[in-house]
């Protein structure tokens, strides 16, 4: 006589099999071009990056990797293109730190849950801020900044770059922290702010290294801080901690997958991005952009997401940003 399988014998035999197909699935995957999102536009800083990660990922894979463009309202048309796409490891988001952690807290309808639409499969590397003033405004540190602003009340213009960009936000937390009362001023895009710093019309912006370090070496700007926890090998400024404890707020780039992308497929994915990043031509090249590789397993780039996600949420929290 036959016994019935029971359900927990059912489900037990199924995990059996999902364990035996695993090693097949990544072997056999992928078998057609993999599109990566990208949700910035072409020629902008994530998408140079993320070129230059599809191109090694392409060779890798043995077939094509095709950059889909989606910029625009804080990423939202890319991440919830993303969102919405099939998790069968054939669509990819190069997701940069703003869309994936602070959209979802300064929209009202974001259209994606971080949380239950979307899973982080690896973390390609941090890419910290730099806080730059003219040279000719004669401040030469953070302290000196504060101190000329609090007898300047309302009068210190900080140049933001984007409303509610990590840029902006990293900004109105060192005000806040040096108790400063910056007048802030949005502009579109970066190169506007720098624009407005290097003519005089602002005493502060911030932006990633690589939009300042050019006019810091020139001479023009005065970097003051790192937004980094700590100060950055071979450039000597100070990080904006060792004036303001605590502090931190870095920009950073991760492949992420719709939810319910088979494991084994995550865990391809993350290997070969692990060995493409820590391969010397590569690291050199992120590292000519500011972007400082980062090697995580998935639970530990999950764990990285989990943890800025926090922090992105505490910030806008205490600066009282309002979703619009």
């Amino acid at each position: 006589m036959k016994h019935p399988l029971t359900r927990r014998g059912l489900c037990t035999a199924l995990a059996l099999l999902s364990m035996s197909a695993a090693p097949a699935l990544a072997q056999t995957w992928p078998n057609k071009p993999v599109r990566m999102i990208v949700p910035a536009g072409a020629g902008a800083a994530p998408d140079v990056i993320a070129r230059i990660l599809g191109e090694r990922l392409a060779t890798a894979w043995g077939l094509g990797v095709v950059v889909d463009n989606r910029p625009g309202a804080g990423g939202i048309p890319g991440m919830s293109a993303l969102a919405r796409s099939a998790p069968d490891g054939y669509t990819i988001g190069f997701v940069p730190a703003a869309m994936g952690t602070i959209t979802p807290l300064v929209f009202k309808n974001p259209q994606f849950n971080p949380d239950t639409d979307l899973t982080s499969a690896a973390t390609v590397g941090t890419s910290p801020l730099m806080l730059a003033v003219p040279t000719g405004s004669g401040i030469r540190s953070l302290a000196e900044l504060a101190r000329h602003a609090r007898a300047h009340p309302g009068k210190v213009n900080f140049a933001a770059p984007q409303l509610n960009s990590l840029p902006h936000l990293a900004g109105e937390m060192v005000s806040k922290a040096g108790d400063m009362g910056l007048f802030t001023v949005p502009f579109r895009a970066p190169p506007e702010a720098v624009t407005a710093v290097l003519s005089g019309d602002a005493m502060l912006t911030v932006d990633g290294v690589p939009g300042l370090i050019q006019h810091v070496k020139s001479g023009q700007l005065r970097a003051l801080g790192v937004t980094s926890a700590q100060r950055l090998p071979g450039i000597d400024v100070p990080a904006v901690a060792e004036t303001y404890p605590g502090y931190e707020a870095i920009g950073w780039f991760q492949i992420i997958v719709p939810a319910g992308t088979p494991a084994a497929i995550v865990e391809r994915i993350n290997a070969d991005v692990n060995r493409i990043t820590a391969s010397p031509d590569v690291s050199a090249r992120l590292g000519d952009m500011g972007v400082y590789p980062r090697q995580d397993s998935v639970a530990g780039a999950r764990g990285f997401f989990v943890q800025q996600q926090a922090a992105m949420k505490r910030l806008v929290n205490e600066l009282g940003v309002v979703p619009q």
